[in-house]
């Protein structure tokens, strides 16, 4: 048995109550109400609450259709890059990256331009109702195309990883000598052997979508993040035990996510 480094534990523990000691703070906040001891009116009171329920519905939308989206533009872009376009790896790389250099409200800046731009010079066009569409305040769509290109560094590492386990190669090419066509290679073959990389880019763009505020703020939509922010002002403790709620539902995602990757590795193991 392998002897437990006294460091390590060190750093675990300082880590855990980095972590810990704030959320603590945050519980006590919303439970303690001065005058009336303990409490939990502010977690009972928030389904209830005008704008919730709406808000997470439209945030849980717009994340669906941007992992949809997301994931039908990398899946074959990486697969591809590892069967026979190497060479543009590095371009593909820096442009999947670049969102992670580029501050966020210099990028919400530029939607916000094109948009203001868009009806203005386009109005006698086509094209108006498309700039319309794009800002309906029911399914902002223009919220998921930024939110695509905010996850794209996270969905690229993911999906890397997943493909350097695997001989995609050898996949594709014993499909194809059954008669199996391209996307049905890619489907039957690449994706069942891409299910922890599908997962962990699928979590990590639900996370980003539910956290995401700045984007949808500044271009005037109200989605989770805005609502939470929104009712600070008026509710604190509202606001804080949805923090709350939100990041013990994020926890326990990524611990499902984990346990389910878990068994993918043993069952391919056994297999």
């Amino acid at each position: 048995m392998a002897r437990l480094n006294p460091w390590r534990w060190a750093v675990l523990g300082l880590a855990a109550l980095y972590f810990l000691i704030p959320l603590a703070a945050s519980v006590v906040f919303t439970v303690d109400v001065p005058g009336r001891g303990v409490t939990f009116d502010a977690y009972t009171r928030i389904v209830s609450t005008e704008g919730f329920v709406s808000s997470l519905l439209l945030s849980l939308e717009l994340a669906a259709a941007t992992i949809a989206v997301v994931l039908v533009l990398m899946v074959p872009a990486m697969v591809a890059l590892r069967l026979g376009a190497s060479r543009l790896r590095p371009f593909v790389e820096v442009v999947c990256l670049l969102p992670l250099v580029v501050p966020p409200i210099a990028y919400v800046a530029g939607i916000a331009t094109v948009l203001k731009w868009g009806p203005e010079y386009l109005s006698r066009t086509p094209l108006f109702q498309t700039f319309v569409a794009l800002q309906d305040p029911d399914f902002p769509v223009v919220l998921v195309l930024a939110y695509v290109v905010l996850a794209l560094p996270f969905v690229y590492r993911a999906l890397d990883a997943g493909l350097r386990a695997i001989d995609v190669r050898t996949l594709v090419e014993a499909a194809r000598s059954c008669g199996a066509s391209w996307p049905q290679a890619l489907i039957r073959s690449v994706l069942p052997n891409l299910r922890g990389a599908l997962l962990n880019a699928a979590f990590l763009t639900l996370a980003l979508v539910l956290g995401e505020f700045t984007v949808a703020q500044l271009l005037g939509f109200r989605p989770f993040a805005v609502w939470i922010f929104s009712i600070g002002g008026s509710q604190a403790q509202m606001s804080v035990a949805v923090s709350v709620l939100s990041l013990l539902v994020t926890w326990a995602l990524l611990l499902a996510l984990a346990g389910a990757g878990g068994r993918t590795r043993t069952a391919s193991s056994r297999g």
